[in-house]
């Protein structure tokens, strides 16, 4: 007479064969660690092509689309960028019928972050002169989120701004930013401003977010530019994607995010909730 197997042993027999079967998927899987990597390189790589299109980039104005529920959106790229590497993001705005406003603020965008604050509050007030609405909102990828969160603080873009979005933000500085000092620091004031606890960065933490300003963090748990624990800001509504720096500004994952920050969907008159992803 055979014995039947412990409930235990089978049990366990049971869980080893569906973690073996599972492993290619958990390993090599698009949420797998190896496969957010790839992921974000794949992004890196497109993002590297379009940033070579520089700051020539064509915009069509359309401000007669503008409606105060639909401002403008104001793209401002990080630190060694240019509007076209902004260009994807760009696009599929457009083709979704927002109208897309982006400035050229450097070859590379490494001057003084304050400085470029400066000329986007000079440029945002010239756009919004030719538009019916007197707000904007400004998405800043990395470094230029900075940009923007300097013009909504210290220059008065509170009374401007909407919505501040900012995507990979460094608002507590990153290390990652020796480098540009190491090789462009005589000429890039902004590479030692991205350092932790410059000076720069205790002068933009002091005082409080105007509450009239909705403000937003996307961070990506696979960036090895922005630490994650570096994109934190205090009463902004904060995401995390499991995707890699570049990633976003081209993955459709994120843009979708975006999407749904800068136009939430209407609320069902019948009270039923929205289907989601």
């Amino acid at each position: 007479m055979t014995k039947k197997p412990k409930p235990a042993i089978a049990e366990r027999s049971s869980w080893l064969l569906r973690w073996a079967l599972e492993a290619p998927s958990r390993w090599l899987g698009r949420r797998s660690t190896i496969g957010q990597d790839v992921t974000g390189g794949a992004d890196g790589l497109s993002y590297l092509r379009h940033l070579v299109r520089g700051n020539r980039i064509r915009r069509q104005d359309a401000f007669g689309q503008v409606t105060p529920e639909t401002p403008p959106v104001l793209l401002i790229h990080g630190f060694l960028g240019t509007r076209g590497s902004m260009f994807l993001l760009e696009r599929r705005l457009v083709e979704d019928g927002f109208v897309v406003v982006s400035f050229n603020i450097g070859t590379l965008n490494v001057r003084d972050i304050r400085r470029s604050a400066f000329m986007i509050h000079r440029k945002i007030e010239r756009i919004l002169a030719q538009t019916p609405s007197q707000k904007i909102d400004i998405l800043g990828h990395s470094m230029g989120g900075l940009i923007g969160l300097y013009y909504v603080k210290k220059l008065g873009g509170h009374a401007r701004v909407r919505k501040l979005v900012m995507m990979g933000t460094p608002l507590r500085g990153t290390w990652v930013a020796l480098a540009g000092v190491m090789t462009l620091g005589l000429w890039s004031t902004s590479s030692w401003q991205l350092l932790p606890r410059s000076r720069f960065l205790d002068e933009l933490a002091q005082g409080p977010m105007d509450p009239s300003v909705e403000v937003h963090t996307i961070a990506a748990a696979r960036d090895w530019v922005v630490p994650l624990p570096t994109t934190r800001l205090s009463g902004a509504n904060a995401t995390t994607v499991p995707l890699g720096h570049s990633s976003l500004v081209v993955a459709e994952e994120v843009y979708r995010r975006i999407v749904h920050t800068l136009r939430p969907p209407h609320p069902d008159p019948t009270g039923e909730q929205p289907e989601t992803d």
